[in-house]
């Protein structure tokens, strides 16, 4: 293991695309046509000049990390759902894979082609249609960028019930198809619970028109559930409606340092019971999270001396007085249990930001060291920093490698990166599929968050059933009998 100040120094190194065939080279193109001049014209016609792009597509074709990129050759991206209907329609009936697109800011290699498949992008698909200020809901298009969803919202008082460090770029469709997670879930509860309704396209051109505002609807199969996180490769989602909570009056915002994780797990036991309903985001990092976004990214750490692990809790609520007043209540207890030798109170709503920014600048940080190789898992909190300690171990001798372990304690999600100069196939070796046995052992899940995309799905055994997956394949039939549909994704391709 080398420290992370001398791993700037690989940095250049890192910056090494692996084409998903070449990561996979015994996968194998699928039974696909390929597009022609007569195609392209097609979907000019259908989307406009100005929907269609076939040059300068890197964005397109390479994930945020730069591990994966495929080659497509062309971008198609229509303004409104009849637009999506009439691509996907002439795209099944000549059996051209698509690959539907938000703000590409997936972990898995999921938004991306891996061969020549048409990237269908909903960035023209951008409209907020209407927000009912009484009832607290919002009807947008799957093309809305999270940050301004989050902005237009807030004018009315709401907030969405989702937060990630990706905010400023990713899409909400994008946000639903992945079920994406991100900092609040302790809080307002997972993504799909705050969905109202849906309009999906599926790969036939069929409109599937699950709009609804209301709260109460049990008419029969909760269809738009089958959607969420289903990463593209059943239909695409088109619109949505969803239910806000008010935006808090109060934020508070306290940092610990700690000797162990056992002490982390102890002040999270302590601020859940002595802060109870005003907990919105419990997070924690390790030293190496910490020195990595302090020496890269230049922020500082507000505690003065450095820590093996940091603990992080912020409040939010309606009353100023009465959340402090908790708030002070938790530090007290945290320092006479003695699980904590060191902490801060964010003072200001800069010095919260400040805090909360260590912990969202931690994947940049480690973006800009090496070759990530990063895994989402859900684990019961005990066995949560065991597996960094365990893959730390197994990567001992590898040259320059380094891992790291952070995450939400509030929903057990670690989120564990080993990072070494460059791709390394015997590193990669090591890692896989070590990682997976060991979660599968603890009873956890392979993928808590970012959903499995390219690089997980040939290992969703050990996180699902035989006959569960058997399920999965026989929905997938019924929804997309040619399987154009965001091809070897999601689902085992090599069995």
């Amino acid at each position: 293991m080398i420290p992370v100040r001398q791993c700037l120094k690989l940095a250049p190194l890192c910056c090494q695309i692996r084409h998903g065939s070449r990561m996979f080279p015994q996968l194998k193109r699928g039974s696909f046509n390929r597009i022609t001049d007569e195609d392209v014209n097609l979907f000019a016609g259908i989307v406009g000049q100005n929907g269609i792009k076939t040059e300068e597509l890197d964005h397109y074709n390479t994930d945020w990390l730069n591990t994966v990129s495929g080659f497509t050759e062309l971008v198609v991206s229509p303004k409104s759902v009849e637009e999506v209907a009439a691509v996907l329609r002439h795209c099944n009936g000549r059996r051209l894979a698509v690959v539907p697109q938000g703000g590409n800011t997936g972990l898995v290699g999921g938004s991306n082609p891996v061969f020549d498949e048409i990237v269908l992008s909903l960035e023209r698909l951008n409209n907020i249609s209407h927000i009912d200020p009484y009832a607290g809901i919002v009807e947008c298009e799957a093309g809305v960028i999270l940050q301004n969803l989050s902005d237009k919202v807030g004018e009315h008082g709401y907030t969405v019930p989702l937060d990630l460090g990706a905010r400023g770029s990713c899409f909400i469709g994008g946000n639903l198809a992945t079920h994406a997670g991100g900092l609040r879930v302790v809080r307002y509860g997972q993504l799909r619970g705050s969905v109202l309704g849906m309009r999906v396209v599926l790969p036939d051109g069929q409109i599937l028109d699950g709009r609804s505002n209301m709260r109460k609807d049990n008419t029969g199969y909760d269809i738009k559930q089958l959607f969420i996180g289903s990463e593209g490769t059943l239909g695409v989602i088109t619109d949505v409606s969803l239910l806000l909570p008010q935006t808090p009056v109060s934020v508070n915002m306290a940092l610990f340092g700690c000797d162990s994780f056992d002490d982390v797990i102890k002040c999270y036991r302590l601020s859940r019971q002595c802060l109870g309903e005003i907990v919105s985001a419990c997070e924690f990092m390790d030293s190496l999270c910490m020195t990595s976004v302090n020496d890269i990214l230049g922020l500082a750490s507000p505690l003065e001396d450095s820590h093996p692990f940091y603990y992080l809790v912020e409040t939010s609520g309606m009353n100023m007085d009465h959340d402090m007043e908790k708030l002070e209540t938790c530090i007290e207890k945290v320092f006479e249990s003695g699980c904590a030798t060191d902490g801060v109170m964010a003072t200001s709503k800069d010095q919260a930001r400040h805090m909360m920014s260590l912990r969202e600048n931690i994947a940049p940080a480690l973006k800009a060291v090496g070759f990530n190789y990063k895994y989402d898992v859900s684990l019961p909190i005990q066995h949560m920093y065991s597996l960094v300690e365990k893959i730390r171990n197994k990567m001992r001798k590898t040259e320059g490698a380094f891992s790291v372990g952070y995450g939400h304690l509030g929903d057990n999600n670690l989120h564990l990166n080993i990072i070494t100069p460059q791709y390394c196939t015997q590193a990669l070796s090591l890692i896989e599929p070590f990682v997976y046995e060991e979660v599968s052992r603890l009873k956890g899940s392979i993928s808590a968050e970012h959903g499995m995309g390219l690089k997980k799905a040939n290992y969703l055994r050990y996180s699902k059933d035989p006959s569960m997956i058997a399920m999965m394949r026989s929905l997938k039939d019924v929804f997309d009998p040619n399987g154009i549909m965001n091809p070897y994704k999601l689902l085992p391709w090599n069995d």
